[in-house]
């Protein structure tokens, strides 16, 4: 979690961006938004009066001894019960000195009551448990209709199967809950091999015991700004990433070995997103990492995967320099049918934007697309979503530092940190909204996972925040667009049953929008996985195209817009390599 100044080239670059930026949109987005008389957005935070009245524990509030206490954990929106209606789980921490058994923090299921209020299902649902939660991520790993939950933690990871909505923990016997001894941070669910069945990737952050670590100030590594702060993950040992192969009789098999995945050690590895950045049909793995240069997995079709991403270019920044990554986003930002990435990083840096190239390569496209303000804030996480239906992916981002410090020694960062907005203004850069997007962007809170949906069924994409030491964050946004949208549940049948990996094409007039399905992303959390498009002012379809994980394409027409619809695998029309048409 730390990071190295601005280079002499990014300075120079950030003061050009200063000075020109009003003609992409970036320092003038301020002046362009004052100009522009129709509000976008305005988010208010309805955790409150929504229900969601559990608070985070992690670690101590005005002091973090150890990094264990910083990282703060995941969130995810998935339809638990099978009613349609998207749910709330928030993974919950601990302390250094633990509690009394009785007493002790635990995650917390919501459900969705569909009047815009959620109740606590915890106990009742199976899901009551205690530790130093981290991230968690969603998929029907043994087909059955309900959706499975799993749940990283430092110490034992758990699995929890659902029997029809009452989850039961099957982490051990089913073979993934780990040796007990790594931190688990992010997870996704992903059919590496196409066979239907869905295996598992998790990312582990570093190999940390408390008996052991170094106190602040202690060294180098323990000194930021001149402040004696917690140490690391520099001056820790990295730890290895873990990928679990779904053998179809509720085991996993761990093939780290055998799928390469070990072949790129010594990382500090957190978010984790799958996404097929060359189209090719398999789905590939991009990890951000902490403080070490990102990971890129290419899916090499033979259940193997290599680490391509120093020549794809998305292992570092324009300048050549590793950053401390913490959460990742994947979507296609400019239009182009490609999937691009998107990453936070620690404060004093900016997040990067990697566009997606049609060679398989990505560039650094952060400066030129108006994202290289705010270096001030330490971003965590991070999704595309189109807010305002206009077709378009805008961006947002939940940040907070982990030195407490900042505040005490005015180190030029607050512990508590505004929510950030950028609206996309389809020209392949987007505008800073913050300011007057409502108070749910302006408040400053310590966040760390972020997970949005369409919690209301009506097209109005929503943000969940879990916040450090508070309550969770629910931002609604109450400015609604006339403009039209369509939801598509994917239902795999020959594949995977949450269709994870299908590649969809949205056609609308002139447009064709471009998404995935994927478990896991931003920062340790799951975001609905239903795919959302808004369309603008289209007033309908021409022509819905898939290809589903296991390679084979369809077209289907003739569904209406503004609504949620279902599209099962094998029930359109064959056709050839249909999502490049």
């Amino acid at each position: 979690m730390s990071s190295r100044s601005f280079s002499k080239l990014n300075i120079r670059r950030y003061l050009v961006v200063i000075g020109l930026g009003a003609a992409i949109g970036v320092a003038g987005s301020f002046a362009a938004e004052q100009s522009n008389p129709t509000r976008l957005a305005h988010f208010t935070d309805v955790a409150q009066k929504a229900g969601l009245t559990m608070t985070t524990v992690f670690g101590g509030i005005d002091k973090k001894k150890y990094i264990i206490e910083t990282t703060g954990t995941g969130v995810a929106i998935f339809d638990y019960d099978n009613d349609g209606w998207p749910d709330i789980f928030i993974v919950n921490g601990t302390t250094l000195e633990g509690f009394p058994t009785e007493k002790a923090p635990t995650n917390h299921l919501y459900r969705n009551n569909h009047d815009g209020t959620f109740t606590d299902v915890t106990v009742a649902s199976g899901l009551r448990a205690t530790g130093w939660g981290q991230g968690v991520c969603v998929g029907d790993y043994d087909n059955d209709g309900w959706e499975d939950l799993y749940v990283t933690y430092n110490g034992k990871n758990r699995l929890y199967h659902n029997e029809k909505g009452v989850f039961v923990e099957v982490g051990e016997d089913a073979g993934v809950a780990g040796s007990g001894k790594a931190w688990g941070s992010g997870c996704a669910f992903v059919d590496y091999d196409r066979d239907g069945l869905l295996d598992l990737i998790v990312t582990n952050y570093v190999d940390f015991d408390v008996s052991t670590a170094p106190a602040p100030g202690e060294r180098a590594s323990c000194i930021w700004k001149g402040a004696p702060v917690m140490c690391g993950p520099r001056g820790l040992p990295g730890a290895k990433n873990i990928l679990y192969h779904n053998r179809g009789n509720g085991k996993f098999e761990n093939v780290t070995v055998k799928a390469h995945i070990d072949q790129t050690d010594g990382h500090y590895s957190l978010g984790v997103v799958t996404l097929d950045f060359d189209d090719d049909g398999w789905p590939d793995i991009y990890v951000a990492c902490d403080s070490t240069p990102s990971i890129l997995y290419h899916n090499n079709h033979d259940g193997t995967f290599t680490d391509v991403a120093v020549t794809a270019g998305a292992a570092f920044n324009e300048d050549g320099r590793e950053q401390a990554g913490m959460g990742i986003t994947a979507g296609d930002f400019d239009g182009d049918g490609r999937i691009d990435l998107f990453k936070t990083n620690f404060s004093d840096d900016t997040s990067t934007l990697y566009r997606n190239n049609p060679d398989g390569t990505f560039t650094d496209a952060t400066f030129a697309a108006g994202l290289g303000l705010h270096t001030q804030y330490l971003g965590w996480g991070t999704m595309f979503f189109d807010f305002d239906n206009d077709g378009w992916p805008d961006l947002i981002l939940a940040n907070g530092h982990v030195y407490p410090e900042v505040d005490k020694y005015h180190l030029g960062s607050s512990f508590q940190e505004p929510r950030i907005l950028y609206h996309n203004n389809g020209n392949g850069t987007f505008s800073d909204i913050s300011a007057s997007a409502g108070p749910a962007i302006t408040t400053a809170a310590s966040s760390r996972g972020l997970a949005v949906g369409d919690l209301w069924n009506d097209g109005r994409l929503s943000v969940v925040i879990s916040n450090m030491s508070a309550a969770p964050s629910l931002l609604v946004n109450e400015v609604r667009s006339a403009n039209h949208w369509i939801e598509l549940k994917m239902v795999g049948t020959r594949s995977n049953r949450d269709a994870i990996g299908t590649r969809v094409r949205v056609k609308a007039g002139k447009r064709a929008l471009v998404d995935e399905v994927r478990s896991g992303g931003s920062y340790i959390s799951q975001s609905d996985m239903r795919l959302h498009f808004g369309l603008g002012s289209a007033a309908r379809l021409d022509l819905i195209q898939v290809r589903w994980p296991d390679g084979v394409a369809e077209e289907f027409a003739g569904l209406a817009i503004d609504g949620i619809r279902t599209i099962k695998e094998g029930s359109g029309v064959a056709a050839s390599d249909a999502t490049k048409k």
